[in-house]
């Protein structure tokens, strides 16, 4: 099955998610107490392959399997890349890789936001120059194969996490995370909400450290969750 792409997400919404991190949002996702498949946190061995500066875009979904390309590349070339992320559910395939360095500058070139593969990708040296988001599962040299279509933009599992064409997806240093479209708002609130909460935090630690040089009275470092369980060792 061929779909349309979903909608972009707003400019508005991709501006705010760009000032926070995988972590926060994540952090965003358990403060509103969201029930979703792993907190929308992919599986740890999904880990950046090229640049881990902050990815963010609105979802293309793919699903493929046994090392079959195709279908990621006419989902590339059939539309508009640009403002998405594309999500390939590869089942995990470990024997055959399914995106190389020459399918990554033509994407980056097209101003796809980034690529995240449920699967092996190959051509690491090269990733590594591009200066563009890429996140698999590892590296594998062999080649991949054409065969069939699969599916384009249905909702797919990737990396333990559901996606749907639409979703808001985050990659950076530390992994890789989905926000189910429905939920973007309220995630972002609770996320703004603990940054200025560790915004606060960090002040209070540089303030003890420079208490500490000085030979002032230091601050209070205890979070508050922790302060009755301290007393008791008072």
């Amino acid at each position: 099955m061929i779909n349309k792409n979903a909608s972009l997400l707003s400019e508005e919404i991709i501006n705010r998610v760009k000032k926070l991190s995988v972590t926060l949002l994540l952090d965003g996702v358990k403060k509103a107490k969201i029930s979703i498949p792993m907190d929308g946190c992919m599986c740890a061995d999904m880990k950046p392959v090229g640049t881990t500066r902050l990815m963010v875009g609105t979802a293309i979904t793919v699903e493929t399997e046994e090392g079959d390309n195709l279908p990621i590349n006419i989902a590339a070339y059939t539309r508009s890349l640009k403002g998405y992320v594309m999500v390939v559910d590869g089942k995990a395939y470990k024997e055959r890789p399914y995106i190389g360095d020459l399918f990554l500058k033509a994407c980056k070139a097209m101003e796809l936001c980034g690529i995240v593969v449920n699967g092996y990708s190959r051509d690491s040296e090269e990733t590594k120059k591009l200066d563009f988001p890429v996140y698999s599962l590892g590296i594998l040299p062999r080649g991949p194969i054409r065969k069939g279509e699969g599916n384009i933009n249905t909702e797919i599992t990737c990396a333990g996490v559901d996606v749907k064409p639409g979703d808001l997806v985050v990659g950076d240093a530390d992994g890789v995370c989905v926000i189910p479209k429905e939920y973007i708002e309220v995630v972002l609130e609770k996320a703004e909400e603990k940054q200025a909460y560790e915004e606060k935090r960090e002040a209070l630690i540089e303030s003890y450290v420079l208490a500490l040089e000085k030979g002032e009275e230091l601050p209070d470092l205890t979070p508050k969750e922790v302060t009755e369980i301290k007393k008791r060792f008072e």
